[in-house]
């Protein structure tokens, strides 16, 4: 009988990754081949691939076992093996589930970790499981492509189909050290897309080390401008959408870090400095920024327990994004055919006004909050933190 699709990635298998990663350094991918015509054949394979126990990577087992008979076995496999044969499972086949593969990078022994992380690994995200909502444009585009730099498999979840497999196929082959990027469809507001997206992250790679919840979406207006449905609209994605995919993604990492004790794992929400102050006629996004940062507070406070931390980046104003660039929507554009800069005569004019706010004298980039996730995710001892990178313009 087939695993409970619920049981299999929600439960096994981020177990399965969990249980490698407490004796390698590096990340480890778990992909699961159910296709129909694999399982076809496991019934009649099975017995054949039973029989080939002088095959040290492999692992067989019944359809009739428990996941925790399974699970036991996993982390009992090397004790069958001499001195010199100690090792994990590559392959985990079971009977009529379908085989799970199991790649792990470098092996570091756990004693010799920490002497060797500087030395072995100058990347901070190297062969972590990234996962980036919103991630095909504007900060999340830039997020995921400093991610895979760093070594990361990075996992772009965005609405836009055409941009993320853009995206992905430009950067496809570009890595040096075995890392993947992937594009997945995602509608953060919709449960079941969410719910999908993760099973699909864990088929692919077996568990998420980091969340980056960066889908977001602006509507500004005054109370008596703005529309109740935009209203609606920006809380569905900024608000609700955090709180899906941190619902899906945690309980994915609160059965990684069980059975890997040493284990940590991030949520990292992307939210402004709208989210810190208010902002004029802007109230729908800061309110739903406001309210993200109560969620990423009440996160960290419960998920603690289990070795997930929860913070937020609180960035400033991204003038080269297309938020305010645009040349046909953009924000810059609007403004200056607005009047809203007295004496403006054309976008450049509009931009140094709007930077002449900034302390720093420039608008936030993506490597300044690419430093501040990576503060977030490294350190260990921070947790439901707003931590602002506005250049100074908001200090908190």
């Amino acid at each position: 009988m087939q695993i409970d699709t619920e049981i299999l990635y929600f439960e096994l298998l981020p177990a399965i990754r969990g249980i490698f990663l407490r004796s390698s350094f590096v990340t480890v991918n778990v992909t699961l081949n159910e296709s129909s015509n694999t399982i076809a054949k496991t019934k009649s394979a099975f017995n054949i691939w039973k029989q080939k126990r002088s095959d040290l990577n492999s692992l067989y087992l019944d359809n009739d076992l428990k996941i925790s008979d399974i699970l036991k076995a996993v982390k009992s496999f090397e004790n069958g093996l001499s001195t010199e044969q100690k090792r994990l499972p590559s392959f985990i086949f079971i009977q009529d589930t379908g085989l799970i593969n199991v790649w792990p990078s470098t092996q570091i022994a756990g004693d010799d970790l920490e002497d060797e992380l500087v030395y072995y690994n100058p990347k901070h995200l190297h062969q972590k499981v990234v996962v980036i909502t919103g991630g095909a444009q504007g900060f999340g585009e830039g997020i995921a492509v400093r991610a895979f730099k760093e070594g990361a498999h990075v996992v772009v979840a965005d609405l836009n189909e055409k941009l993320g497999s853009n995206l992905v196929r430009k950067w496809k082959g570009e890595s040096d050290t075995g890392n993947r990027m992937m594009y997945f469809y995602a509608d953060v507001t919709n449960e079941e897309s969410v719910r999908n997206l993760i099973m699909k992250i864990v088929d692919n790679f077996g568990g998420i080390d980091i969340l980056i919840s960066n889908a977001g979406v602006l509507r500004a207006g005054g109370l008596d401008e703005l529309k109740t449905s935009d209203f609606e609209f920006v809380n569905d994605v900024n608000y609700k959408g955090f709180f899906l995919c941190s619902k899906y993604a945690s309980r994915v990492m609160k059965i990684q870090n069980k059975f890997n004790p040493s284990g940590y794992c991030d949520i990292i929400q992307i939210n402004s400095k709208s989210g810190l102050e208010g902002s004029q006629k802007n109230f729908a996004y800061a309110g739903s920024k406001f309210g993200s940062i109560g969620l990423v507070q009440s996160f960290a406070l419960e998920l603690i327990e289990n070795r997930i931390k929860v913070n937020a980046i609180c960035p400033g104003n991204y003038f080269d994004g297309p938020l305010w660039s645009d040349p046909e929507n953009g924000l810059f554009v609007q403004y200056l055919r607005a009047g809203k800069v007295k004496g403006a005569k054309n976008i450049a004019d509009v931009k140094r006004f709007y930077e002449s706010k900034v302390p720093m004298n420039r608008g936030v980039t993506v490597d300044d909050v690419m430093l501040a996730i990576l503060y977030a995710s490294d350190q260990k001892y921070e947790t439901g933190q707003a931590i602002p990178v506005t250049g100074g313009q908001v200090m908190r």
